[in-house]
């Protein structure tokens, strides 16, 4: 099995082994036991679910330090349009690109900015009939990755088109370069990120060898330093240049209503998410030519690393709208092959592969059929697999033994003290 980064993170010392996450992964990558979970590299996504349900915070999420900005001559932040749903009384997006330019950064480049240009090359693929339907979003990596694990027959419909976070950085580093005269490596751009997530991306992306993005600062942690900024503002400078179209992504449904189109779905919850990839897989969703997913509820304002209620932070955002023109970023004479990926999105078989050897893999998929069903079929979670199914796999790959059902403890235990009393 290959190496894995993931933001995600567990802290053994306070999880008390309570199985809520392992009930909630929607992945199967977790397990518990010794009284203790264990997260599966391999088949993590992310998504952080496991964060928002643990009741004993033994899960979190890395990100970013603010302080290792000082490590380059320029810094840019690159906000994601959540951020802008964090703050009351917010009319005007200024107040919030000023402040991150007084707590250290150089300049601040919008990520709302990139999401115009890639819902516009998305419009002009799509008239041009260069792109599968129904296509699928991938500017929540969440479900890019939760494609390639469950449901690798609608890679091929996933959009091969850079998220707007890689968009902006390429902009904003080439930007600063052209400004500062400075060469790349001296110039550190920093997205202000709601999920964890974007933060495995930036460090492992699903589609290209390395990202433009230096580090992703989570928005819980740079919140405080810039709401203390903000109240103490002597000057706005006029920084924002975004319209409604780029400002909506930060919600349910803002990229899908940028395709100016009506033939569109919109999706958010990792649960809806799944019901929907399960549909179209089994070709149930039809006259559909675009699909937005957000494994977060609300969009990317429900991101485990924001700091507001999502729904009070989705008003927020649409109350911002209001005042905004509806695109003021325009493809214009770049060229849309530069916000293309430039690698394939494919299914990693090595997850599920049971052996290398195709033989032996065939006669332990037999056995783990067999193990299931003398399982009760209960997916309870008791013996520290999510499912009776993942509890077989884990049987035949040596990592349980079927004794860890405790209904087939009871009944061994039970068959044992029959034989004792019969020989009495």
């Amino acid at each position: 099995m290959g190496n894995y980064f993931h933001s995600v993170e567990l802290n053994a010392d306070k999880c008390c082994g309570c199985t809520n996450c392992l009930k909630r992964c929607p992945t199967e990558a977790i397990r518990v036991h010794g009284g203790k979970a264990r997260i599966l590299p391999e088949r993590c996504i992310d998504c952080g679910e496991c964060i928002r349900i643990c009741p004993h915070h033994a899960k979190s999420a890395y990100s970013t330090k603010i302080e290792e900005i000082e490590n380059f001559k320029y810094t840019v932040a690159i906000p994601a349009p959540a951020l802008f749903g964090q703050f009351n009384g917010l009319d005007n997006i200024d107040f919030v690109l000023t402040g991150l330019k007084k707590i250290g950064f150089d300049h601040v480049f919008e990520v709302s900015r990139a999401a115009e240009l890639v819902s516009e090359a998305t419009r002009r693929l799509i008239k041009e009939d260069k792109l599968k339907k129904p296509i699928i979003s991938s500017a929540c990596p969440s479900v890019v990755k939760l494609i390639k694990i469950r449901f690798p027959e609608l890679c091929g419909n996933v959009l091969n088109l850079l998220a707007p976070i890689e968009v902006a950085a390429k902009i904003a580093r080439r930007e600063a370069m052209e400004a500062t005269g400075l060469p790349s490596e001296d110039i550190g751009v920093f997205f202000i990120t709601p999920c964890p997530a974007k933060v495995t991306e930036i460090h492992s992306p699903n589609y290209a060898e390395k990202s433009e993005v230096d580090g992703a600062i989570a928005i819980s942690k740079i919140y405080p330093a810039l709401a203390r900024a903000m109240d103490h503002l002597e000057e706005v400078e006029p920084i924002a240049q975004s319209g409604l179209l780029g400002i909506g992504w930060a919600t349910s449904g803002g990229e899908a209503a940028a395709m100016l189109g009506d033939k569109y779905l919109a999706a958010d919850g990792i649960e809806n998410v799944i019901r929907v990839l399960e549909e179209l897989e089994d070709e149930h969703i039809r006259d559909v030519d675009f699909i937005e997913l957000n494994a977060c509820s609300g969009g990317c304002v429900g991101g485990v690393l924001t700091v507001e209620n999502p729904y009070v932070a989705q008003a927020r955002i649409h109350n911002l709208r209001k005042y905004l023109p509806v695109s003021l970023n325009h493809i214009d004479g770049r060229s849309i092959d530069d916000m293309m990926w430039t690698e394939e999105l494919t299914f990693d078989a090595d997850i599920f592969r049971l052996d290398e050897d195709i033989i032996r893999a065939m006669e332990m998929m037999s056995r783990m059929e067999e193990i299931r069903e003398g399982l009760p079929g209960l997916d309870c979670g008791s013996c520290g697999a999510p499912t009776c199914r993942a509890m077989a796999e884990d049987i035949v790959r040596g990592k349980a033994k079927e004794t860890d059902c405790i209904h087939k403890l009871k009944a061994k235990i039970q068959s044992v003290y029959d034989q004792l009393k019969n020989t009495i």
